[in-house]
């Protein structure tokens, strides 16, 4: 018996779980030990109740949790179609903040929509990685952008790839028709205005945001050289953690995405 939408069946949200497995309308699937683990000791979900499943390819699949122990399967409905994303794509090209700042970073610029984010090693990140610390802190991020799609009803999780310079990054041709901001508090245009004086709206974005001590006069030089448009957004300064999720919240309202 196929499994209705959660959307229809309660106006409180079913359990959430992204699989990385392909999934299919009307199969069973045996739960990997991480998810069963988590639905039974963690939010304790009991044998029959209803959750729901995705694996990034788009839309999710309603199930019924089936439970033998510590171990799970689940019971898979008719595919929904059902996505969440933007009109359009926002790259979140953020420069590495201190502690685990990133983390807040990269759960906050999923839940209002970022396609992607790159993490920037911006001359003036205080936080500095390499090696397997690298590595690890890469698959930690990956996992957080994971949680705040089963969180916030994200069917395609974004990608969060690994550090680079903003050389690196900025010489790196931007898909066509990609706009590339960054925000400065000294800009003479402000975001709105900049907006209104395109000839059409953007349908790519690529936003840079810069770490604690602001970007390095030559990361700034760098910026403008690679078309990089400086603009200013209202007369506060905001934290490096914030300006990222303030902004692509801001866009997607201006341009309508929302």
């Amino acid at each position: 018996m196929l499994v209705k939408s959660y959307i229809a069946l309660s106006s409180m949200p079913l359990p959430r779980f992204h699989v990385d497995l392909p999934l299919q309308a009307g199969a069973r699937l045996a739960l990997p030990a991480p998810i069963a683990h988590h639905a039974l000791r963690v939010l304790r979900l009991r044998d029959g109740q209803e959750i729901v499943l995705f694996d990034g390819r788009g839309g999710q699949y309603p199930a019924r949790l089936e439970v033998d122990g510590r171990t799970a399967a689940a019971q898979l409905g008719a595919h929904d179609p059902r996505e969440a994303e933007l009109p359009g794509r926002i790259v979140l090209a953020q420069a590495i903040p201190s502690g685990d700042k990133m983390d807040w970073v990269v759960e906050k610029a999923v839940e209002v929509g970022a396609h992607a984010i790159q993490p920037l090693a911006a001359a003036r990140s205080i936080l500095k990685l390499s090696g397997e610390r690298l590595e690890k802190r890469v698959q930690h991020w990956q996992r957080v952008a994971i949680a705040a799609c089963e969180q916030c009803g994200r069917n395609r999780v974004p990608a969060v790839a690994a550090p680079l310079t903003p050389e690196q990054w900025l010489s790196r041709p931007a898909p066509d028709g990609t706009l590339r901001v960054f925000c400065d508090p000294d800009a003479e245009v402000r975001l709105t205005e900049w907006l209104g004086d395109l000839p059409s709206p953007p349908a790519d974005l690529e936003l840079l945001v810069g770490p604690e001590g602001g970007w390095s006069p030559e990361e700034y030089a760098l910026a403008t050289r690679h078309g990089v448009r400086a603009v200013r957004f209202g007369d506060r300064i905001l934290r490096t953690e914030t300006a990222g999720t303030a902004l692509i919240s801001a866009l997607s309202a201006k341009l309508d995405w929302i």
